[in-house]
């Protein structure tokens, strides 16, 4: 008998302001060797539409949820990008907005059979799809500064590509930012040669804090955090050469690891 049985035991709902609910699954329940305890997901709530900022790992039933909380509002589905622990509920909504660059990636099936030797039992749940997560519906691109307005609430796209070449972070009006995988506390996943784009996008999104004071709320771990998040991860990239000879080999991930204060890094 699994520990979570149902969509309700599985995810959990924190309304954490009036227009804004968190909604958290645990990724380490999944498999612990992602170096992540938490996938946060985001439901931004105007007066005739709603936002729902990725769509989780597809283990339980996503759109039940989101339906119980926006009731008789328009839902709009966007990914941050196309990892399988930001796109495993897609297939359950009508569409899905995504950066131009990961269209294709959504267009197919996502292959997930590297979960299957994970030491946690609730995995097999995934058999029912043969490791696999379906594709998205009605698939449609957006863009850096495209606008998404849900009636008093409006939201920015910002490409912020290193993680993947699509990410994108998300801005609203009233100074909430959503970074995807851009930046968050815990294990951040680089490769060298991207080092320069991923600075690049953590500085396009700390120029937006030189008039305004924005909450950052990344897709793992802490959220409702500031713009340290942004300059110690910056620092810290930075720093990896310096710290290089600390590393050791994770062969699952096919990847180094080492750590810093503040982060753990899976360079591959």
């Amino acid at each position: 008998m699994f520990k979570y049985s149902n969509s309700k035991d599985w995810f959990e709902i924190i309304k954490y302001k009036d227009y804004l609910y968190v909604i958290r699954e645990r990724l380490d329940e999944i498999d612990p060797r992602f170096y992540t305890s938490y996938t946060n997901l985001y439901l931004v709530v105007g007066s005739h539409s709603a936002l729902l900022v990725d769509t989780g790992s597809g283990l339980f039933p996503l759109k039940p949820v989101i339906s119980d909380l926006i009731l008789d509002k328009r839902l709009i589905v966007i990914n941050t990008h196309s990892h399988f622990d930001h796109i495993g509920g897609n297939n359950e909504f009508d569409g899905v907005l995504i950066h131009k660059k990961e269209c294709k990636e959504i267009s197919k099936s996502c292959d997930i059979l590297f979960l299957k030797d994970s030491s946690n039992e609730i995995v097999k749940l995934y058999e029912r799809t043969n490791y696999t997560l379906p594709p998205a519906n009605n698939i449609q691109s957006i863009k850096d500064e495209d606008t998404i307005d849900l009636g008093e609430l409006s939201v920015k796209i910002i490409h912020t590509p290193g993680h993947s070449r699509g990410s994108i972070s998300l801005l609203t009006n009233r100074n909430e930012l959503f970074t995807g995988d851009t930046a968050h506390y815990g294990t951040m996943y680089l490769t060298k040669k991207t080092f320069p784009i991923v600075l690049s996008s953590i500085s396009k999104l700390l120029d937006l804090f030189q008039e305004s004071k924005i909450e950052v709320y990344p897709s793992h771990e802490e959220f409702a955090v500031g713009k340290e998040l942004l300059v110690e991860l910056s620092n810290g990239i930075k720093n990896i050469d310096k710290i290089w000879d600390t590393k050791v080999r994770d062969d699952f991930l096919e990847a180094w690891i080492l750590s810093d204060e503040y982060f753990k890094y899976a360079i591959f």
